[in-house]
Protein backbone atom coordinates (compact mmCIF):
# COMPACT_ATOMS: atom_id res chain seq x y z
CA UNK A 1 0.00 0.00 0.00
CA UNK A 2 1.42 3.64 -0.89
CA UNK A 3 0.64 5.67 2.87
CA UNK A 4 1.19 9.02 1.33
CA UNK A 5 3.02 10.23 -1.93
CA UNK A 6 5.02 13.57 -3.06
CA UNK A 7 5.91 14.55 -6.18
CA UNK A 8 8.50 17.59 -6.28
CA UNK A 9 9.48 18.49 -9.55
CA UNK A 10 12.75 20.50 -9.80
CA UNK A 11 11.25 23.38 -12.44
CA UNK A 12 12.05 27.31 -11.54
CA UNK A 13 8.84 28.59 -10.68
CA UNK A 14 7.46 31.25 -8.68
CA UNK A 15 5.94 30.23 -5.55
CA UNK A 16 3.19 32.68 -5.69
CA UNK A 17 2.73 31.84 -9.76
CA UNK A 18 -1.12 30.65 -10.34
CA UNK A 19 -0.99 27.71 -12.14
CA UNK A 20 -4.90 26.87 -13.47
CA UNK A 21 -6.75 24.28 -13.51
CA UNK A 22 -8.77 23.26 -16.88
CA UNK A 23 -12.29 22.12 -16.29
CA UNK A 24 -11.99 20.18 -19.29
CA UNK A 25 -9.58 17.66 -18.32
CA UNK A 26 -10.17 17.53 -14.79
CA UNK A 27 -12.95 15.08 -13.06
CA UNK A 28 -13.59 12.77 -10.12
CA UNK A 29 -15.06 10.01 -10.85
CA UNK A 30 -15.59 5.90 -10.80
CA UNK A 31 -13.58 3.34 -12.71
CA UNK A 32 -13.70 -0.26 -12.53
CA UNK A 33 -13.70 -0.82 -8.94
CA UNK A 34 -11.49 2.56 -8.33
CA UNK A 35 -11.74 6.17 -7.80
CA UNK A 36 -10.19 8.19 -10.63
CA UNK A 37 -9.10 11.75 -9.83
CA UNK A 38 -7.69 13.59 -12.65
CA UNK A 39 -6.59 17.59 -13.29
CA UNK A 40 -5.52 18.90 -16.01
CA UNK A 41 -2.86 21.71 -15.09
CA UNK A 42 -1.48 24.60 -17.35
CA UNK A 43 2.04 23.39 -16.23
CA UNK A 44 3.76 21.43 -13.73
CA UNK A 45 3.54 21.80 -10.47
CA UNK A 46 4.78 20.44 -7.24
CA UNK A 47 1.97 18.28 -5.31
CA UNK A 48 1.29 15.40 -2.71
CA UNK A 49 -1.33 12.97 -1.83
CA UNK A 50 -2.76 11.39 0.99
CA UNK A 51 -5.69 10.33 2.94
CA UNK A 52 -6.71 10.48 6.22
CA UNK A 53 -9.66 8.31 8.30
CA UNK A 54 -12.69 9.42 10.53
CA UNK A 55 -14.33 10.42 8.00
CA UNK A 56 -12.13 8.88 4.83
CA UNK A 57 -10.94 11.61 2.45
CA UNK A 58 -8.65 11.82 0.15
CA UNK A 59 -6.19 15.10 0.46
CA UNK A 60 -4.09 16.81 -2.48
CA UNK A 61 -1.89 19.89 -1.85
CA UNK A 62 -0.84 22.04 -4.92
CA UNK A 63 1.91 25.09 -5.08
CA UNK A 64 0.81 27.48 -7.29
CA UNK A 65 -2.56 26.02 -8.22
CA UNK A 66 -6.32 28.57 -8.21
CA UNK A 67 -9.24 26.46 -8.39
CA UNK A 68 -11.10 30.18 -9.95
CA UNK A 69 -13.50 29.29 -12.43
CA UNK A 70 -13.49 25.34 -11.12
CA UNK A 71 -17.44 23.98 -9.90
CA UNK A 72 -17.40 20.99 -8.01
CA UNK A 73 -20.82 19.71 -9.06
CA UNK A 74 -19.37 20.13 -12.67
CA UNK A 75 -16.35 17.30 -12.11
CA UNK A 76 -17.81 14.74 -9.26
CA UNK A 77 -19.54 11.98 -10.44
CA UNK A 78 -20.09 8.28 -9.70
CA UNK A 79 -20.34 7.08 -6.20
CA UNK A 80 -17.28 6.25 -4.49
CA UNK A 81 -16.49 10.45 -4.12
CA UNK A 82 -19.69 12.23 -1.93
CA UNK A 83 -17.88 15.76 -2.08
CA UNK A 84 -15.34 17.08 -3.42
CA UNK A 85 -13.95 20.62 -2.69
CA UNK A 86 -11.17 23.19 -2.95
CA UNK A 87 -9.13 26.57 -2.22
CA UNK A 88 -6.57 28.28 -0.80
CA UNK A 89 -4.72 26.44 2.36
CA UNK A 90 -1.82 28.85 2.59
CA UNK A 91 0.31 31.20 0.47
CA UNK A 92 1.25 29.93 -2.43
CA UNK A 93 -0.23 26.70 -1.62
CA UNK A 94 -3.79 25.15 -2.07
CA UNK A 95 -6.23 22.48 -1.30
CA UNK A 96 -8.47 19.74 -2.76
CA UNK A 97 -10.17 17.39 -0.89
CA UNK A 98 -12.32 14.29 -1.35
CA UNK A 99 -14.94 13.04 0.67
CA UNK A 100 -14.64 9.11 0.11
CA UNK A 101 -17.80 6.64 0.33
CA UNK A 102 -16.28 3.89 1.11
CA UNK A 103 -12.40 2.29 1.98
CA UNK A 104 -10.25 3.54 -1.13
CA UNK A 105 -6.44 3.62 -1.44
CA UNK A 106 -3.78 5.62 -3.85
CA UNK A 107 -2.86 2.81 -6.00
CA UNK A 108 -1.33 5.55 -8.35
CA UNK A 109 -0.43 8.76 -8.36
CA UNK A 110 1.69 10.67 -11.02
CA UNK A 111 1.63 13.92 -13.55
CA UNK A 112 2.54 14.17 -16.64
CA UNK A 113 3.61 16.35 -19.27
CA UNK A 114 1.14 17.60 -22.31
CA UNK A 115 0.88 20.09 -25.19
CA UNK A 116 -1.47 21.82 -23.11
CA UNK A 117 0.60 21.69 -19.91
CA UNK A 118 0.37 18.96 -17.19
CA UNK A 119 -1.90 16.02 -16.30
CA UNK A 120 -2.39 14.57 -12.75
CA UNK A 121 -3.83 11.29 -12.86
CA UNK A 122 -4.97 9.66 -9.24
CA UNK A 123 -6.48 5.88 -8.50
CA UNK A 124 -7.81 4.66 -5.27
CA UNK A 125 -8.78 1.24 -5.74
CA UNK A 126 -10.99 -0.35 -2.88
CA UNK A 127 -9.73 -1.64 0.28
CA UNK A 128 -10.74 -3.45 3.94
CA UNK A 129 -11.14 -0.80 7.06
CA UNK A 130 -8.37 -1.77 8.62
CA UNK A 131 -5.79 -1.49 5.27
CA UNK A 132 -7.51 2.39 5.00
CA UNK A 133 -7.12 3.03 8.27
CA UNK A 134 -3.71 1.42 8.04
CA UNK A 135 -2.54 3.76 4.93
CA UNK A 136 -4.12 6.99 6.21
CA UNK A 137 -1.99 9.50 7.11
CA UNK A 138 -0.67 13.19 6.94
CA UNK A 139 2.94 13.43 5.77
CA UNK A 140 5.28 15.26 8.01
CA UNK A 141 4.88 19.03 7.95
CA UNK A 142 7.28 20.66 10.73
CA UNK A 143 6.21 23.95 10.02
CA UNK A 144 2.53 23.06 10.15
CA UNK A 145 2.14 25.08 13.31
CA UNK A 146 3.72 28.24 12.24
CA UNK A 147 1.47 31.65 10.74
CA UNK A 148 2.99 32.49 7.36
CA UNK A 149 3.25 35.95 6.81
CA UNK A 150 4.45 37.33 10.22
CA UNK A 151 8.12 37.77 11.04
CA UNK A 152 9.54 35.22 14.09
CA UNK A 153 11.49 38.61 15.04
CA UNK A 154 8.73 41.05 14.57
CA UNK A 155 6.37 38.56 17.09
CA UNK A 156 9.00 38.31 19.47
CA UNK A 157 9.57 42.03 19.61
CA UNK A 158 5.77 42.52 20.33
CA UNK A 159 5.92 39.45 22.73
CA UNK A 160 8.78 41.78 24.96
CA UNK A 161 7.38 44.99 24.59
CA UNK A 162 4.83 46.70 27.26
CA UNK A 163 2.18 47.07 25.03
CA UNK A 164 -1.49 45.46 25.71
CA UNK A 165 -1.51 42.65 22.20
CA UNK A 166 -5.03 42.28 21.13
CA UNK A 167 -4.91 38.97 19.00
CA UNK A 168 -7.64 39.28 16.19
CA UNK A 169 -8.65 35.95 14.68
CA UNK A 170 -11.22 36.18 11.78
CA UNK A 171 -12.65 33.34 11.44
CA UNK A 172 -12.24 30.83 8.93
CA UNK A 173 -10.29 31.48 5.72
CA UNK A 174 -8.88 29.53 2.17
CA UNK A 175 -9.91 25.99 1.92
CA UNK A 176 -12.81 26.84 4.66
CA UNK A 177 -14.99 29.22 3.57
CA UNK A 178 -17.63 29.66 6.42
CA UNK A 179 -21.03 30.41 6.44
CA UNK A 180 -22.11 31.65 2.44
CA UNK A 181 -25.29 33.41 2.14
CA UNK A 182 -26.54 35.98 -0.39
CA UNK A 183 -23.37 36.25 -2.30
CA UNK A 184 -21.28 37.68 1.53
CA UNK A 185 -18.64 34.90 2.35
CA UNK A 186 -17.84 34.68 5.97
CA UNK A 187 -14.37 34.30 5.86
CA UNK A 188 -14.30 37.32 3.24
CA UNK A 189 -16.01 39.78 5.50
CA UNK A 190 -14.78 38.65 9.03
CA UNK A 191 -11.38 39.30 7.19
CA UNK A 192 -12.29 42.77 6.38
CA UNK A 193 -13.88 43.86 9.64
CA UNK A 194 -10.79 42.21 11.47
CA UNK A 195 -9.28 44.78 9.36
CA UNK A 196 -11.15 47.33 10.51
CA UNK A 197 -10.73 46.34 14.14
CA UNK A 198 -7.42 46.15 14.28
CA UNK A 199 -7.13 50.25 12.67
CA UNK A 200 -9.16 50.92 15.79
CA UNK A 201 -7.33 49.31 18.38
CA UNK A 202 -3.74 50.80 17.27
CA UNK A 203 -4.90 53.96 17.77
CA UNK A 204 -5.28 53.44 21.33
CA UNK A 205 -2.47 54.35 23.17
CA UNK A 206 -0.35 50.85 24.67
CA UNK A 207 -2.39 48.78 22.83
CA UNK A 208 -1.30 46.89 19.32
CA UNK A 209 -3.90 44.67 17.61
CA UNK A 210 -2.12 41.87 14.94
CA UNK A 211 -4.41 39.28 13.47
CA UNK A 212 -4.02 35.81 12.68
CA UNK A 213 -4.36 35.86 9.25
CA UNK A 214 -4.27 38.84 6.62
CA UNK A 215 -4.97 37.08 3.13
CA UNK A 216 -7.88 34.56 2.33
CA UNK A 217 -5.63 31.67 3.60
CA UNK A 218 -6.46 28.47 5.82
CA UNK A 219 -4.55 28.74 9.29
CA UNK A 220 -5.55 25.59 11.29
CA UNK A 221 -7.22 25.90 14.96
CA UNK A 222 -3.79 24.85 16.92
CA UNK A 223 -1.90 27.18 14.57
CA UNK A 224 -4.11 30.65 15.73
CA UNK A 225 -3.42 29.62 18.87
CA UNK A 226 0.42 29.31 18.59
CA UNK A 227 0.62 32.33 17.23
CA UNK A 228 -1.25 34.45 20.08
CA UNK A 229 1.19 32.65 22.02
CA UNK A 230 3.82 33.65 19.58
CA UNK A 231 3.04 37.45 20.06
CA UNK A 232 2.32 37.40 23.57
CA UNK A 233 -1.30 37.65 23.58
CA UNK A 234 -2.77 39.49 26.50
CA UNK A 235 -6.43 39.07 24.49
CA UNK A 236 -7.47 36.69 22.14
CA UNK A 237 -10.98 37.86 19.97
CA UNK A 238 -11.88 35.16 17.49
CA UNK A 239 -14.55 36.91 15.36
CA UNK A 240 -17.52 34.86 13.45
CA UNK A 241 -20.75 35.72 11.54
CA UNK A 242 -22.41 32.51 11.16
CA UNK A 243 -25.58 31.12 9.40
CA UNK A 244 -28.03 28.85 10.97
CA UNK A 245 -31.14 26.66 9.22
CA UNK A 246 -33.34 29.00 10.61
CA UNK A 247 -33.13 32.71 9.71
CA UNK A 248 -35.32 33.44 12.73
CA UNK A 249 -31.72 33.53 14.77
CA UNK A 250 -30.07 37.10 14.70
CA UNK A 251 -27.86 39.65 16.62
CA UNK A 252 -24.47 39.55 17.97
CA UNK A 253 -23.98 36.87 20.75
CA UNK A 254 -20.75 36.94 23.00
CA UNK A 255 -18.98 33.61 24.26
CA UNK A 256 -16.77 32.30 26.79
CA UNK A 257 -15.25 28.92 27.22
CA UNK A 258 -18.08 26.45 28.97
CA UNK A 259 -17.12 23.69 31.49
CA UNK A 260 -19.13 21.46 29.58
CA UNK A 261 -20.46 21.66 25.76
CA UNK A 262 -22.71 24.80 26.61
CA UNK A 263 -26.63 24.49 25.09
CA UNK A 264 -27.84 22.95 21.81
CA UNK A 265 -27.80 26.33 19.88
CA UNK A 266 -24.03 26.85 20.93
CA UNK A 267 -23.33 23.27 20.25
CA UNK A 268 -24.65 23.33 16.63
CA UNK A 269 -22.59 26.86 15.89
CA UNK A 270 -19.38 24.62 17.50
CA UNK A 271 -19.96 21.82 15.06
CA UNK A 272 -20.36 24.46 12.42
CA UNK A 273 -17.30 26.44 13.03
CA UNK A 274 -14.62 23.54 13.92
CA UNK A 275 -15.86 21.40 11.09
CA UNK A 276 -13.13 23.79 9.02
CA UNK A 277 -10.01 21.86 10.50
CA UNK A 278 -11.29 18.22 9.16
CA UNK A 279 -12.80 19.76 5.96
CA UNK A 280 -9.75 21.03 4.79
CA UNK A 281 -7.96 17.48 5.53
CA UNK A 282 -5.93 18.44 9.21
CA UNK A 283 -5.75 15.12 11.24
CA UNK A 284 -7.11 16.43 14.10
CA UNK A 285 -5.78 13.69 16.55
CA UNK A 286 -2.13 14.79 15.45
CA UNK A 287 -3.97 18.04 16.33
CA UNK A 288 -1.92 19.13 20.27
CA UNK A 289 -1.97 22.89 21.63
CA UNK A 290 1.45 23.37 23.69
CA UNK A 291 0.26 24.15 27.27
CA UNK A 292 1.22 21.58 29.98
CA UNK A 293 -1.72 20.11 31.10
CA UNK A 294 -1.02 20.56 34.75
CA UNK A 295 -1.12 24.10 34.54
CA UNK A 296 -4.08 24.67 32.60
CA UNK A 297 -6.89 25.12 35.40
CA UNK A 298 -4.11 26.67 37.31
CA UNK A 299 -3.80 29.36 34.59
CA UNK A 300 -7.72 29.66 34.02
CA UNK A 301 -8.12 30.84 37.29
CA UNK A 302 -7.06 34.03 36.39
CA UNK A 303 -7.42 34.13 32.63
CA UNK A 304 -11.10 32.66 32.61
CA UNK A 305 -12.59 35.00 34.84
CA UNK A 306 -10.72 37.80 32.74
CA UNK A 307 -12.53 36.30 29.73
CA UNK A 308 -15.92 36.15 31.10
CA UNK A 309 -15.31 39.82 32.50
CA UNK A 310 -14.63 41.07 29.15
CA UNK A 311 -17.65 39.65 27.55
CA UNK A 312 -19.76 40.89 30.01
CA UNK A 313 -18.54 44.33 29.18
CA UNK A 314 -18.59 43.77 25.47
CA UNK A 315 -22.22 42.97 26.06
CA UNK A 316 -22.96 46.16 27.19
CA UNK A 317 -20.72 47.82 25.30
CA UNK A 318 -22.54 46.75 22.48
CA UNK A 319 -25.83 47.93 24.21
CA UNK A 320 -24.57 51.28 24.01
CA UNK A 321 -23.54 51.35 20.95
CA UNK A 322 -27.23 50.33 19.15
CA UNK A 323 -25.56 46.67 18.05
CA UNK A 324 -28.09 44.71 17.42
CA UNK A 325 -28.18 41.85 19.85
CA UNK A 326 -29.45 38.38 20.07
CA UNK A 327 -32.35 37.58 22.49
CA UNK A 328 -29.24 35.86 24.35
CA UNK A 329 -25.93 38.20 23.99
CA UNK A 330 -24.04 36.11 27.01
CA UNK A 331 -23.20 32.56 26.41
CA UNK A 332 -20.81 29.52 26.82
CA UNK A 333 -19.95 27.00 24.60
CA UNK A 334 -16.88 24.42 24.20
CA UNK A 335 -14.78 26.35 21.54
CA UNK A 336 -11.29 25.05 20.49
CA UNK A 337 -10.00 28.76 20.06
CA UNK A 338 -11.16 29.26 23.13
CA UNK A 339 -9.11 27.07 25.20
CA UNK A 340 -5.80 28.42 25.92
CA UNK A 341 -5.14 28.71 29.64
CA UNK A 342 -2.56 31.39 29.24
CA UNK A 343 -4.73 34.26 27.97
CA UNK A 344 -8.03 35.66 28.43
CA UNK A 345 -10.19 34.61 25.40
CA UNK A 346 -13.85 35.81 23.80
CA UNK A 347 -15.42 34.30 20.69
CA UNK A 348 -18.19 36.80 19.09
CA UNK A 349 -20.63 36.00 16.44
CA UNK A 350 -21.05 39.52 14.90
CA UNK A 351 -24.47 38.27 13.49
CA UNK A 352 -25.65 35.65 11.01
CA UNK A 353 -25.65 35.90 7.52
CA UNK A 354 -28.88 33.60 7.61
CA UNK A 355 -30.64 36.47 8.53
CA UNK A 356 -30.99 38.68 5.65
CA UNK A 357 -31.54 41.99 8.95
CA UNK A 358 -28.40 40.89 10.03
CA UNK A 359 -26.74 40.24 6.87
CA UNK A 360 -27.77 43.61 5.34
CA UNK A 361 -26.02 45.33 8.62
CA UNK A 362 -22.69 43.60 8.45
CA UNK A 363 -22.64 44.56 4.73
CA UNK A 364 -22.20 48.32 5.27
CA UNK A 365 -18.91 50.11 7.04
CA UNK A 366 -20.78 51.95 9.73
CA UNK A 367 -22.89 48.48 10.56
CA UNK A 368 -19.35 46.84 11.21
CA UNK A 369 -18.19 49.73 12.95
CA UNK A 370 -21.19 49.91 15.74
CA UNK A 371 -18.90 46.77 16.54
CA UNK A 372 -15.99 47.34 16.49
CA UNK A 373 -16.33 50.96 18.47
CA UNK A 374 -17.81 48.46 21.17
CA UNK A 375 -14.71 46.19 21.37
CA UNK A 376 -12.67 48.91 21.28
CA UNK A 377 -14.24 51.00 23.97
CA UNK A 378 -14.19 47.47 26.15
CA UNK A 379 -10.82 46.77 25.24
CA UNK A 380 -9.58 50.49 26.06
CA UNK A 381 -11.01 49.63 30.04
CA UNK A 382 -9.38 46.18 30.00
CA UNK A 383 -5.84 47.45 28.84
CA UNK A 384 -6.11 50.26 31.82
Amino acid sequence: MIRWCVALFLLAQSAFAQVAVDPARTAVKDGWWTLEVALGLAAITPYRAFTLDDPRRLVVDFEGVSFDGLTPGDILSGDRAMAVRFGPLRPGWSRMVVDLAEPLVITEAGMVTVPDGADLRIVLARATEAEFAAAAGAPPDPGWDVVTGFDPQAAARLADSEDFVVVIDPGHGGIDPGAIQGGIKEADLMLIMAAELAVMLNGLDGVSAVMTRETDTFVPLSARLTFARQVGADLFLSIHADALEEDEARGATVYTLSADGGDAAAQRIVERHERGDLLAGVDLNAASDRVATALMDLARAETGPAGRRFADALVASMRTEGVRLNARPRREGQFAVLTAADFPSVLIEAGFLSNAEDRAVLATAEGRARIARAIRDTVALMAR
